[in-house]
């Protein structure tokens, strides 16, 4: 039984409620690594995703960024972000969001990615478009760095400090803007919606992706690798996205900065 649309912005309201109502509140902070957070509400949130996942959908195999693999039938696979942005919430910075994509037969199908705070929710059936709430949304035509506003992000290896420092480096010399907005799944989705002109990052994880990179590439951007490849769901993950013009230009400049880090 394959899920609709429909169904992952049912589930993805209902865990931004949870977000919603946690918002600016005390929180239980734990520490997944030196500066890598999670609180309850991530937990609260992934197990109500579950939840509706396994009582809808029993049999499917489900990637979670908290507990991780869940193990089900390969050919229907759910890839969950309870809680992206989970610094900005933890926080009370403005800037979280719900992640849902869902893959049949290895192929991301449907994406759905809701900001409670803003009532956003940003959704894409493969072929059929990218969409705001019940608007159509496109990528910029910037195809010029001096007037692009780009974004970026950082895991938190500190080799990968240390390689994006060089990237920001590069681009802030050669945008108008650069930004680092905390979450992944916002960052494809302004992409989409031509808030925001180019994305790259170093290291990222598949349930950061899923759904962004569908809804992105459905409105037009060429989302890969940073080395251009289509694989960006294949651990360990990079992420390169733009329309094609912009694109093009962006990884030229990412394999100079790459050439310059080696030398």
């Amino acid at each position: 039984m394959h899920p609709t649309i429909a169904d992952l912005q049912s589930f993805a309201r209902q865990a931004g409620e949870l977000l919603r109502e946690g918002y600016g509140r005390e929180h239980a902070v734990h520490h997944k690594g030196r500066i890598n957070l999670v609180t309850e509400v991530d937990r609260r949130s992934e197990e109500l995703l579950l939840g509706l996942i396994r009582e809808r959908f029993p049999g499917h195999a489900i990637l979670t960024e908290e507990s991780g693999r869940h193990q089900g039938s390969e050919d229907h696979l759910w890839y969950l972000d309870p809680l992206d942005g989970t610094t900005n919430f933890a926080h009370g910075l403005p800037g979280f969001a719900v992640s849902i994509g869902y893959a049949a037969a290895g192929e991301v199908r449907l994406g759905a990615i809701y900001d409670p705070l803003k009532d956003e929710m940003f959704w894409a059936e493969r072929g059929q478009g990218a969409w705001l709430n019940d608007s159509r949304v496109h990528v910029s035509a910037a195809d010029d760095l001096l007037q692009s506003l780009l974004t970026t992000g950082f895991a938190y290896e500190d080799w990968v400090i240390e390689t994006n420092l060089k990237h920001v480096v590069r681009f802030r010399r050669l945008c108008q803007g650069l930004r680092m907005l905390g979450s992944a799944a916002l960052d494809l989705c302004y992409i989409a919606a031509g808030r925001l002109d180019g994305y790259w990052e170093v290291l990222v994880y598949p349930w950061d992706l899923a759904a962004g990179g569908l809804i992105a590439s459905e409105a037009g951007a060429l989302v890969t690798t940073l080395q251009g490849g289509a694989g960006y769901l294949t651990p360990p993950c990079s992420i390169l996205a733009a329309n094609p013009a912009l694109h093009a230009k962006m990884r030229v400049e990412l394999a100079t900065s790459d050439q310059a880090l080696g030398a």
